[in-house]
């Protein structure tokens, strides 16, 4: 038995570090948290000050017990979780559910995994943080209580298996608000003026005018005066600029540059975050810290000097803005700067490029550039357009990394170099063009520009951005999605060879990729928190709870003295709630009446999501229709509304059976044969032709008659399987994998047996 027993909280990084450490040490693995508050009421005290009640869950019970084991055996144990309030609670809950004693135990800390962190944590123990653990149970607690008090009332009066959720809702009430803002927003339209002009050599030079028109006839007006005006350069400035690097990555930006450049989701990210800092490549990945160590600004100099030059290097030290980042920490960065490249997979490599390119080029010289502005001039106009040009004079940190922006906008794209111009040089006009531009709504966000919003608002922390956005979308509150734009014409007037044509066009407007939509859910669930808990979803209580749980941290607050000064208040307006009628909560709204019966027609929220009723509640021929995704229940049209009625809709015969069209919970469907085909994004169920449908149905048919692999008589709850992520035996409803070393066709019955007895049954979905 090894003298000493350091525990980490993944076998990855358990393997990891036992390679840095002798014989001496044995590394074992938590598996995460090993304790957690019970489900039911039971789990908190309210009476006794809140004090939390905490159990082993059954899944760890067998981790617990080869811990005891291992502690035994010991002469000290190391507690060596993560370097934050949750790792510190986790090292707090391992002393407890495994009886160490307080002389038995150290606690150890490090932001990355290397042998010199090891060693040089292991030569500095501390105790554990009993601040540290009590901002962690606070934070624990509160959002129990939260969760515990109103999901039930979401439950009675809206409808089953929803949560509220202190940080979840209020994210869950940004996107509502955007949605709302979007679907009031009225588009302007004006006239946007650019112009080209032809240059010796075959050059082209683009300008633009500084103002728009606010209408066609002074847009038509000014582009006459174009055919008759005399254009030269008015003036030439030359800008000396430059450009400094962006700071290493926090966790927040991070996730908005991976998805940027990347097209990561944010807990892809974090995934992917993790296994690079658990072998050992990158520091810890929950931060908000800009700082990088001494070490690490010395090594990242070196490492830039060797491949660049001294000229390219610039030492800089960052401060972090947010009060509550611990400048202890460091920012997300290489362990080692000399590894260029590392991760066991193309997306693991992708991530750590990205990672070392920020770092490195955060400790690296200014770029230089020369900006040319070109004013050109009308000999019969005051106006004038605007030619810009820059030239990078010394590359500096754009040499490695160039930042990504939220909007692709023309301002913030590379410039060219302006052909040579000098002042009083007459131009030649090839072409002045007026097109009719329309203003735009703020844009719906995507997952890394809902961090940002919630990071800039101060709610939450690095470690609950990732959960928080996961969340609000398994809990069917937010989609998100890649939808389709819309046609819009537009008016472009050209002049050109003497005279100015108009013609009328059309663009794709509006399409979204990878956005965050709101559901109708969502919509009545945040209305009715704003209204009956205020202080719950406000911004600013959010946030100010985040400072709170600083405090604590800092040992100037008590734990359940926060949590008692808001319980009160909280509870009282609970109890209040659970008066309300439901009808008030989800109420339905009213769209008209139908032309053929005369019954009121409503929208309203169902059990299986936004419906269109056609008749009164206790109306025994009330007809439904399922709503459509985009469609609101608080702006949906009464012609909208009536269209779904036209569904189910026969579309035509296949093979002497009719093919159906319509919409169901998961979506537009076809029907054929008691069979069931998606229709997807690309075809709408009110105009799908018999033509597109039949090559879906007999496509279905055939994936359907590849996925069986394999069956065995007289046992028709064994199948071998294809499914998306390869070949798997279904067990009943157990789904069980294949082991690589064994062929899908040749398993016998007694193999799939076998295997399906040593899978574990998967947890049930408690609601």
């Amino acid at each position: 038995m090894s003298k000493n027993l350091v525990i980490v909280e993944s076998p990855a990084k358990a393997k990891t570090i036992e390679g840095y450490l002798g014989k001496d040490y044995k590394v074992a693995s938590s598996y995460g948290h090993v304790r957690d508050l019970p489900k039911g009421d039971k789990a908190i005290d309210i009476e006794n000050g809140f004090r939390p009640t905490y159990e082993v869950p059954a899944d760890k019970k067998a981790v617990i017990g080869e811990l005891k084991k291992l502690a035994k055996g010991a002469e000290m144990v190391y507690l060596a979780s993560d370097d934050d309030r949750e790792g510190e609670a986790i090292s707090w809950h391992l002393k407890e559910a495994l009886n160490l004693k307080d002389d038995g135990i150290r606690r150890i800390v490090f932001r990355e995994i290397t042998k010199n962190a090891i060693q040089n944590a292991l030569q500095t123990p501390r105790g554990i943080d009993i601040n540290l653990v009590n901002a962690q149970q606070a934070r624990r607690v509160l959002d129990r209580l939260v969760g515990f008090e109103i999901s039930p009332l979401l439950w009675k009066k809206i409808k089953g298996g929803l949560s509220a959720g202190r940080v979840q809702s209020v994210a869950v009430r940004l996107v509502v608000e955007r949605e709302r803002e979007i679907d009031k927003f009225n588009s302007v339209a004006s006239f946007k003026v650019t112009a080209q002009f032809s240059l010796e050599g075959g050059k082209v030079l683009n300008a633009e005018l500084p103002k728009k028109f606010t209408t066609e006839e002074e847009a038509q007006a000014f582009l006459e005066k174009c055919l008759e005006a005399e254009f030269f350069i008015k003036k030439l400035e030359t800008k000396p600029l430059k450009k400094s690097p962006s700071a290493p990555f926090t966790t927040s930006t991070l996730q908005q540059e991976a998805s940027r450049k990347l097209g990561y989701s944010v807990a892809q990210t974090m995934t992917l975050a993790q296994r690079l800092y658990e072998s050992g490549k990158i520091t810890y990945m929950r931060t908000d810290s800009l700082n990088l160590s001494e070490e690490a600004i010395k090594a990242a100099a070196h490492a830039i000097k060797n491949d660049y030059g001294e000229a390219f290097s610039q030492s800089r030290r960052y401060k972090t803005k947010s009060q509550s980042a611990q400048e202890a920490h460091e920012a997300i960065r290489p362990t080692d700067f000399t590894t260029k490249s590392a991760g066991n997979e193309r997306n693991e490599e992708r991530l750590y490029d990205l990672i070392w390119k920020r770092a490195i080029a955060s400790q690296m010289s200014d770029a230089q550039v020369e900006k040319t502005i070109a004013t050109i001039g009308l000999s019969n106009d005051e106006a004038h357009f605007t030619a810009t040009g820059e030239v990078i004079k010394f590359e500096g940190f754009l040499k490695v990394y160039i930042e990504s922006q939220d909007d692709d906008s023309d301002d913030e794209e590379q410039k060219g170099m302006l052909p040579p111009l000098a002042e009083g040089q007459v131009l030649d006009m090839s072409q002045v063009v007026s097109k009719q531009v329309f203003t735009r709504p703020s844009a719906r966000y995507t997952e890394a520009s809902l961090v940002k919003k919630l990071e800039e608002m101060g709610i939450g922390r690095p470690s609950t951005y990732a959960p928080t956005i996961s969340t609000v979308q398994k809990r069917g509150y937010v989609s998100k999605e890649t939808r389709d734009g819309r046609q819009r014409e537009y008016i472009q007037l050209t002049a050109k060879d003497g005279a100015v044509n108009r013609v009328v066009d059309t663009e794709t407007t509006g399409s979204e990729k990878n956005k965050l939509f709101p559901t109708n859910t969502a919509m009545v669930v945040n209305d009715f928190l704003v209204d009956h808990f205020p202080n719950v979803i406000d911004y600013s209580f959010t946030a100010n709870v985040e400072k709170e749980f600083d405090e604590i941290a800092k040992g100037s607050k008590p734990w359940d003295t926060m949590i008692a000064s808001f319980y009160g208040g909280f509870h009282s307006k609970v109890v209040d709630t659970e008066q309300i009628e439901r009808s008030e909560v989800s109420k339905a709204r009213e769209l008209g009446e139908d032309p053929k019966t005369g019954k009121k027609v409503y929208a309203r929220l169902g059990k299986f999501g936004p419906l269109i009723q056609i008749g009164e509640s206790d109306d025994e021929d009330k007809k439904f229709a399922s709503m459509r995704s985009g469609q609101f229940i608080e702006n949906i049209t009464f012609e909208d509304a009536m269209e779904l009625f036209k569904l189910p809709r026969t579309v035509g015969e296949f093979e002497k059976k009719d093919v159906v069209a319509a919409i169901g919970r998961f979506g537009p469907y076809l029907r054929h044969d008691g069979k069931f085909v998606s229709l997807g994004k690309e075809l709408d169920p009110l105009s799908v032709t018999l033509e597109e449908a039949i090559p879906l149905i007999v496509t279905k048919r055939e994936a359907d008659a590849n996925r069986m692999i394999k069956t065995f008589e007289g046992n028709d709850e064994i199948q071998v399987l294809n499914g998306r992520y390869g070949p798997y035996i279904k067990a009943g409803k157990k789904n069980v994998r294949i082991p690589k070393d064994k062929k899908p066709e040749e398993l016998t019955l007694e193999e799939c047996v076998e295997l399906a007895d040593k899978t574990p049954e998967k947890k049930g979905r408690r609601r």
